[in-house]
């Protein structure tokens, strides 16, 4: 089933590439960047005390959209993969690895209102570890999670109201989430982000909302957020899941830039309390 899905996101991508590359189509636009950071430091007799360390995050931002009378189709790409390695420990670990697509097609129905449907999808691309010592304090790591383990879709009908390609919201009231894992790695109690012992599968169904507002706080200076929310109705419905997603380019010339990252989310089924990322660099930034 991996290697199915996988394989129709790949052909998905060089259908939307051979149509960029060919004759374009009235009413796409795209725009994007990639960006790479790296950070390194090195002591050497350093009295106050250091240890050396280097790290890199390669990132992508891509859209691609279609507006044409009483249609608009948003699409975006977010991927990203990092590491860092210092001296002292046994492995290198991640900074971040994730890729999530997002497609949102509407309809006009009235004024900035339009009839719409949307599909999410978010996993990592590598292997997910924790760490611990053993008896004689040397570093260890189990594998916890993988590509596709977790893997989140979500999608569903829902009413859109868009001012522009910047600001935006999408309220999905009937929303379908499907939570697929390695059965391999699932846990008693459903421990292992929600999906019960043996299975590889758990499906939600609830109410959605996202927005999506980008602005410039000064010339070269971007901010970008994404808000996702989501309550199952068929389980504990309170408990509402939450992704919010800060980027911040500061453009010091065509080609550097200064990067803010930062993310926080909550589920529940995959952890009780706020996850965090962050992350903060100079590095080379291209767009397109």
């Amino acid at each position: 089933m991996k290697k199915t899905i996988f394989t129709i996101f790949l052909i998905t991508l060089g259908l939307v590439g051979i149509a960029q590359e060919g004759e374009v189509k009235e009413g796409w636009t795209n725009k994007g960047n990639v960006s790479f950071l790296f950070n390194q430091s090195a002591f050497s007799n350093w009295l106050a005390g250091g240890e050396n360390n280097i790290a890199g995050t390669l990132g992508v931002n891509y859209d691609f959209n279609y507006k044409r009378e009483n249609i608009t189709w948003d699409n975006k790409i977010i991927g990203s993969y990092g590491l860092v390695k210092t001296k002292n420990a046994e492995f290198a670990k991640k900074t971040d690895d994730r890729i999530e697509l997002n497609s949102l097609y509407g309809r006009k129905a009235s004024g900035n209102w339009f009839y719409s449907g949307f599909v999410n999808f978010k996993t990592q691309l590598t292997e997910g570890y924790e760490y611990g010592t053993n008896a004689n304090g040397k570093e260890t790591r189990t594998s916890y999670t993988n590509f596709f383990s977790p893997a989140y879709l979500t999608f569903g009908p829902g009413m859109l109201w868009k001012k522009s390609d910047n600001l935006k919201v999408n309220i999905a009231p009937a929303t379908s989430k499907m939570v697929f894992v390695e059965k391999d790695r699932t846990l008693p109690d459903a421990k292992y982000f929600g999906v019960d012992e043996g299975k590889n599968l758990r499906y939600e169904l609830g109410f959605y909302t996202s927005g999506y507002y980008k602005f410039n706080i000064m010339e070269n200076v971007s901010v970008e957020n994404i808000l996702n929310l989501y309550a199952n109705y068929l389980e504990d419905p309170q408990n509402v899941d939450l992704d919010y997603q800060l980027n911040v380019v500061m453009k010091i010339n065509k080609y550097l830039s200064t990067n803010v990252a930062f993310q926080t989310i909550y589920d529940d089924n995959a952890y009780k309390g706020f996850q965090i990322r962050q992350v903060f660099g100079v590095g080379v930034n291209f767009g397109f």
